[in-house]
């Protein structure tokens, strides 16, 4: 039996803000899911289950909040699942969904993802000591630093590639309402004068620390002909990981991600991902993962990602816009920000991205990755329902 075609009906987000302080994690998760059910002109008694994703609990100190989320969500008496996987966990949590609706399990899921990061310090939550792995060096930027650096030696990419990433996102997330960073007086000059934290990723090339919700109501064939406004058709996703450390791993394109991209495209039948895919919106948490993740994810040869960002083929009127919401970089709730991708991308082919929508786009990527580059979450989403 062929599975179910999947739809994306209903988006919802709360506006991303370095601290709500005036909702609970009830209360945000409740915000971001009305508005997903007002998107759609649905109601709670129509969901049939709901999944939640969200990054580790230690970032919040509240140990397993789905137990105590149920009645926000209207799930009391319904199945509800959790999903982690690091900092990709808001596309793993879409996909877990995904698969409830396109083998027959529900004909109708809630799926949503959140974070809370005013009432915790993800930082030094990201800096544990753990046995016999390198320290993270006061948070992730300490990490993956090292793995720009790589990439900077083997492509031979100028220093500025990163700034340029930066003001872009920056400039993007002016036209969304709903991103945390909105810096009207940003300027490329601004960027590149600001501290270095971890060389060679300066402060405004890193993301900020978000308070916000992003929901999703994915539905059947059936659910997206009774919608009021046009459904985003899954044509693809997938899920990979490897381990953080072992012989042999690429730190700069790791095996998981290419493996993970590979599969998307197989399911959407796509040969050439440079001329087929008309957006991406990329999980781009430190400005020098746009190039690697261009490469990475096949847009780009080898060594040849930042000539695509640098000739400005990645920006909102480019050839291959990137980012178009402000992205990561301007948005971060951790456990959010892969679900966030996701629903952007529904968002540009419904046509409903308002004034960072990327005019005619049919066909566009949602990708998330977390922990030390090693979980991988993409979908591919287009404006008509796949074929087979």
């Amino acid at each position: 039996m062929s599975k179910e075609p999947v739809a994306v009906v209903g988006v919802g987000q709360t506006k991303h803000v370095a601290a709500r302080r005036d909702v609970s994690i009830a209360g945000l998760v409740r915000e971001a899911a009305r508005r997903a059910l007002d998107d759609a002109e649905l109601e709670w008694a129509d969901v049939e289950a709901v999944v939640i994703g969200k990054a580790p609990d230690f970032f919040e100190g509240v140990m397993m909040p789905e137990l105590y989320l149920a009645d926000a969500l209207g799930a009391v008496g319904k199945p509800m699942m959790r999903v982690h996987t690091a900092g990709s966990v808001g596309g793993s949590t879409a996909l877990v969904a995904a698969s409830l609706v396109a083998a027959r399990v529900h004909g109708t899921v809630l799926t949503l993802a959140f974070e809370k990061q005013s009432e915790s310090n993800a930082m030094w939550g990201l800096s544990l000591p753990i046995p016999f792995q390198q320290p993270l060096l006061a948070g992730a930027g300490g990490f993956f630093a090292p793995h720009v650096r790589a990439y900077m030696r083997r492509s031979g990419a100028p220093d500025t590639v990163g700034s340029l990433v930066a003001y872009k996102n920056r400039r993007n997330a002016l036209k969304n309402p709903y991103a945390h960073l909105h810096e009207h007086d940003i300027t490329l000059e601004k960027v590149q004068a600001s501290p270095m934290l971890w060389d060679p990723i300066r402060y405004s090339e890193t993301c900020p620390s978000s308070d916000g919700a992003v929901a999703m109501v994915l539905t059947d064939r059936a659910g997206a002909a009774r919608a009021p406004r046009p459904a985003a058709w899954m044509h693809g996703g997938a899920m990979r990981s490897e381990p953080t450390l072992f012989a042999g791993k690429d730190s700069v394109s790791p095996r998981a991600g290419r493996d993970c991209a590979a599969d998307v495209y197989r399911q959407a039948g796509i040969a050439d991902p440079r001329r087929e895919i008309d957006a991406v919106e990329m999980y781009v948490p430190f400005s020098w993962y746009e190039p690697m993740w261009l490469e990475n994810l096949g847009f780009a040869a080898e060594g040849e990602g930042w000539k695509l960002t640098e000739s400005g083929v990645t920006e909102l009127d480019g050839d291959l816009p990137v980012d178009m919401s402000g992205g990561v970089l301007s948005t971060n709730p951790i456990g959010a920000s892969g679900m966030i991708r996701f629903a952007e991308a529904a968002l540009q082919v419904r046509g409903l991205a308002g004034e960072h929508q990327v005019a005619g786009a049919r066909r566009v990527l949602g990708h998330a990755y977390g922990g030390g580059s090693q979980f991988f979450s993409m979908w591919l989403v287009g404006a008509e329902p796949p074929t087979s």
